[in-house]
This record gives structure tokens, C-alpha cells and sequence, in this order.
């Protein structure tokens, strides 16, 4: 029997259906948890269901994959906690329509094992999640147990590890990245770069403090566009030596996004992605009377003004960055022993820049806002949030399509249109007390979230309708963007 037969699970009538590919009026059929099929318009308008959801004049597209999402982390850097954990922080995902999450598992330098840690958080994940999820390895004592474990990650559905260039707790030389990478393209694994200078980071807050310059706003200062552009550039000559490809994470600067262009017109493997904060903020968001300005203090920092942001929106409409991700990592502002105000001391009333805890909530916000500034095309906007990001770390195409029976059925779909309004931190669903985008102002939000072909969030009837523990583990492979490299030749050097 036919489907037309024996029903669906759930149909969505009458979109406009947006891929990376292609865009068209479409009915969409689900059935047990998957992509049934797509259909011209209204020709299941008579087929039976379960559920029938009316999508005309809204877009339907897959359902939104975040690449880079810091919940439930230890304290790395002195008294900051996150404040997130997988329960508030997949909340807040299916909120702003995402529907798989890829989060952080790290590593202590103290450990000779990466497992540790990825046993860890799945503890931590199991049964607290609205949405689906996986991890990448943060590696940052990469001993030889460690690099002989990259073959069990892969083994255990984990085909990525992130590096830093910054932070005494997770600093990598260049040796070691060497070794990392090396691993990382034996086995098939894509390696995460935090391309920051550490040294010239470290210097430069010396130089800073000596003068008593302490206020958020010296973040920025701290950080300067060179600092990103040097570990940038650093990182493409390790990855090209190696002959590895990378991905440069949260690219802030228009010097770091040449630096990643110039390597891809050359060919070599080098992939970037960029985050909203990028996109809407800048310095003077972190120059804000009293202590104000760290809500906005995350690393790289947002830049200085408009032709920033300007070529960062260049970057993703010419295909410079392939994700957008929101490298959500939310803090309570309000609380002087694990957030943001944990920075203010008697001797430092508007805090010490250098302790402000790094990060920003951004999960829920991320694609409303890019959405909403009509900047990219919808198959570009599609590419970028949840195809790509899928490809890339081996998820394609379980998520970020929508390929009848291949397919899960995640879907976000849209209003046909909404009078312009703001974003404020009150009706957003993750556990931090601010939004850095509070008061910006959009003209989108997910009506419909559907995790597998089940609805998780209704924005007009209940908003969060999942439940929790619905999320499952996806067991990723290898990155659909890293050809099968052949052993490496140090002749060909």
C-alpha cells in the first residue's frame, strides 16, 4: 500500500520550501521520524495524517544545526561557570529552531585521556535535552594516549576536536598542533582552531594593566584584529604542512576572513565560521557606562564599527565563511561568584577586563536574527546554518536536508510575515539573565519546530511542547568537505 494509503505521521501544507539547493511551494509528508516525501503544493492537502500543519506563504526549512555551543563546562579560566546546562540550553535551542546541537567536551590538562571527558557529558546530556545533540573533543593535552585515541572517537561517533592558540588552560605550540592535526587527518577527524595569540594576548593585558586600564571595554583593546590575524595565518601553515584541512572558529576580523580567503583560492583545506555577534555588535557595545559593557565581552571580540560587520556580511554572502554558528556560552550577569560580576573586586569597581568571564548566550537568537536582516538569500541562509554545518562535521544528510527517506524530519517553519519587534531577553529560554541582542530588532520567529516529525515548540499554542529527554545522541562520521587524504609525504616539503 501506498502512503497516500495508509497515511502520514504529519503533513506540512503548502510552503515555500528552502534547501541549500533550491526553493519552491511544496508539501512536505513525515513519516516515522523521517522525510516521506515532498510533493507539489496541496497534493496532500487529502491524504490522511496524524497532524496537518498549515504552512502557506511561510518558509519551511530544515531544522537548524549549532556547531559550536559551550553548555555545562567546568571553570577553565578562573571563577566563570556557564550557566547553561543541556536541559536550559537545548531548550533555548528548539526555541530559536535548531534542532541539533554540537557541543564541547573538554579535556583537563591534567588527564591523559580523551574519554574522560566524553564520558562526562554524556552523562550530562543523557535524557536532559529537547533536541539532538553531539560533541567535539577539546584537546588540550594532546599525549600520545591521547592521539592514539582519535580511532575510538571515530569508533564512537565523534569525528571532530577543537584546539586553542590562547588560555594557559588550553594552549597548544605548535608542535603539538602539529601532532594533532597530523592524527586529526589520519583518521578522518575535523580539527576546530581557536586562532588567537596567546603571547601577544598575554603581553599586550600586561601592558593594559600597567596603566590601570581595566574596564570591559579594554577587552577589545586586548585582543586586537593583528592578534587574530597572526594565529590565523599561523594555523593555515600548520594545517598546509600537515596537509590537514581546519576550520578557523568565531572569525571576527575582515584581516583573520582575507587571510582564510587568500588559502582557499590557493586550494588548500581551510574552512571558517562566523557567529551573529559578528554580524550585529561591536566595541562600543563593550563601551557601556559602569560594568555594563561585559555583557558583550566574548573572544575574538566584536569589532570596531559598521565597515567590520559590513565585511563579515561579505564574507558569508561570498562563501569566505562556510557555517554560522552561535558559539552560544551564556553567563549570569548578575552574580559576583561564577558570572560576569565575579570580575568586580573592591580595588576594581568596574572589574578587571581580564577575569570578565568570555562568552555570550546566543542559541535561540542566532537565526531569527541573521533571517531577519535579509542579508542572504534563503538557500544561502540554509547553507550556512544547517547544511553546512551538517556536511561539514558529518552529519549529512541524517540532518540539514530534506531527502525523503535519508532524511530526519527537522523542520523549522516560519510566519508568513510579523511587524518588526524586539528581541528581549524576557521571552527567550536559556538560563542567563541578559541578551546581548536585547532591543535589536526583528521581523522573524520560528512558529514550528519539529525534532524527528514530532512538534517540540508551538510559538502561538504553549511554545515549548517537547519534552524532555526527546533529544537523542547522533552518531557522527566523517566530514563530507575532508576528502580521504593519502598518507602523508614529508618529501613533498
Amino acid at each position: 500500500m501506498s502512503l497516500f494509503e495508509t497515511g502520514l505521521d504529519c503533513i506540512v501544507l503548502n510552503g515555500t520550501v528552502v534547501t541549500a539547493a533550491d526553493i519552491g511551494r511544496y508539501d512536505v509528508g513525515i513519516k516515522d521520524g523521517k522525510i516521506a516525501l515532498l510533493a507539489p503544493a496541496l497534493a496532500l492537502a487529502n491524504v490522511p495524517a496524524s497532524r496537518v500543519i498549515d504552512a502557506e506563504g511561510a518558509y519551511v526549512m530544515p531544522g537548524g544545526v549549532d556547531a559550536h555551543v559551550h553548555l555545562a563546562e567546568p571553570e577553565l579560566f578562573g571563577k566563570g561557570r556557564s550557566v547553561d546546562d543541556y536541559t536550559s540550553g537545548t531548550r533555548s535551542a528548539i526555541a530559536g529552531g535548531t534542532t541539533t546541537i554540537i557541543a564541547f567536551a573538554p579535556q583537563d590538562k591534567k588527564d591523559s585521556s580523551l574519554l574522560i571527558a566524553l564520558d562526562d557529558v554524556h552523562q550530562k546530556a543523557v535524557k536532559n535535552t529537547y533536541c539532538d545533540y553531539s560533541f567535539h573533543m577539546i584537546v588540550s593535552n594532546p599525549c600520545q594516549q591521547v592521539l592514539d585515541e582519535f580511532p575510538v572517537l571515530r569508533e564512537r561517533g565523534i569525528s571532530s576536536v577543537k584546539i586553542y592558540m590562547t588560555y594557559e588552560a588550553l594552549q597548544l605550540r605548535d608542535r603539538q598542533i602539529l601532532d594533532v592535526l597530523l592524527q586529526a587527518r589520519t583518521h578522518g577527524v575535523t580539527t576546530m582552531v581557536h586562532a588567537e595569540n596567546g603571547d601577544m594576548l598575554s603581553w599586550m593585558t600586561e601592558q593594559l594593566e600597567s596603566r590601570a586600564l581595566l574596564a570591559p571595554k579594554y577587552h577589545v583593546t586586548s585582543r586586537p584584529p593583528i592578534l587574530e590575524r597572526e594565529a590565523t595565518n599561523r594555523a593555515i601553515a600548520l594545517g598546509q604542512l600537515v596537509g590537514a584541512p581546519i576550520l578557523i572558529v568565531h572569525v571576527s576580523s575582515p584581516q583573520a576572513a582575507n587571510a582564510i580567503r587568500e588559502a582557499q583560492t590557493h586550494g588548500l583545506p581551510v574552512f571558517a565560521e562566523t557567529c551573529p555577534q559578528y554580524l550585529f555588535l561591536t566595541r562600543s557595545d563593550l563601551d557601556q557606562p559602569g560594568f555594563e559593557g561585559a555583557k558583550c565581552v566574548c573572544s575574538p571580540p566584536p569589532r570596531d564599527g559598521p565597515s567590520d560587520l559590513e565585511a563579515i556580511w561579505k564574507g558569508l554572502e561570498n562563501g569566505t565563511f562556510t557555517i554560522l554558528s552561535s558559539d552560544h556560552c551564556a553567563f549570569l550577569y548578575d552574580d559576583a561568584v561564577h558570572g560576569k560580576k565575579s570580575a568586580i573586586s573592591e580595588d576594581a569597581p568596574l572589574g578587571r577586563f581580564k577575569y570578565i568571564p568570555n562568552g555570550c548566550p546566543g542559541v535561540e537568537t542566532r537565526l531569527p536574527l541573521v533571517l531577519s536582516a535579509t542579508r542572504l538569500r534563503p538557500q544561502r541562509f540554509v547553507e550556512l546554518t544547517s547544511t553546512n554545518p551538517a556536511k561539514l562535521y558529518g552529519l549529512y544528510p541524517q540532518k540539514g536536508a530534506l531527502i525523503p527517506g535519508v532524511s530526519d524530519a527537522d523542520l523549522v517553519i516560519w510566519y508568513p510575515e510579523l511587524e518588526p519587534f524586539p528581541v528581549t531577553n524576557a521571552a527567550l529560554h536559556h538560563s542567563a539573565d541578559y541578551t546581548p541582542f536585547e532591543g535589536h530588532r526583528v521581523c522573524q520567529w520560528p512558529r514550528y519546530t519539529l525534532l524527528r516529525g514530532e512538534l517540540v515548540w508551538d510559538r502561538d499554542n504553549g511554545g515549548i511542547v517537547g519534552a524532555k529527554g526527546v533529544g537523542q545522541f547522533v552518531h557522527r562520521g566523517r566530514s563530507a568537505f575532508c576528502d580521504e587524504q593519502p598518507p602523508w609525504d614529508v618529501d613533498q616539503y
